[in-house]
């Protein structure tokens, strides 16, 4: 049996029936076309499907849909600003921190959740905020870089 959920995705609300075992990567994937979110390992451990819950970084592939009702939620999708790229965004192109591209919207998201609650993170903090997230062909230290800048640029 379905359930109707009301949720904000950026900044637009969304009243939607699930069925209670639909994950919040598959409702935002396959149910509303916010594809920017990734499905990668589906288990919790790549980070490709990072979104923000609320002003948390969470794994939308492990939090059920219903859990979500009456959250906010940004995506990828949210983070561009009206004169363009964010910050985090353009930093990451810069810094060549974007190779195939699968794993970079996870990173950016786990990257402006950091940067909200910390502005001037050392390089262990940064590593510390996107251990949950993996890329396989960076090396990670690009992104470090564009996080850093990022950093410098936001405040």
């Amino acid at each position: 049996m379905k359930r109707l959920i009301t949720l904000t995705i950026n900044g637009k609300e969304y009243e939607v029936a699930v069925p209670p075992n639909l994950t919040l990567l598959d409702l935002l994937r396959y149910e509303l076309g916010l594809t920017g979110t990734k499905k990668g390992c589906d288990v919790g451990d790549c980070g490709a499907c990072t979104v923000i819950m609320d002003g948390k970084p969470v794994n939308s592939c492990l939090v059920l849909a219903v859990q979500a009702d009456g959250r906010d939620i940004l995506t990828i999708e949210g983070v561009e600003t009206e004169e363009g790229l964010h910050p985090i965004q353009q930093a990451f192109v810069e810094k060549g921190a974007v190779q195939c591209g699968f794993c970079t919207p996870g990173m950016i998201l786990s990257a402006k959740s950091l940067l909200e609650r910390n502005p001037r993170p050392t390089e262990e903090e940064i590593r510390t905020a996107l251990s949950g997230n993996l890329c396989r062909c960076t090396g990670y230290q690009k992104i470090v870089e564009a996080v850093k800048d990022a950093s410098e640029k936001l405040s």
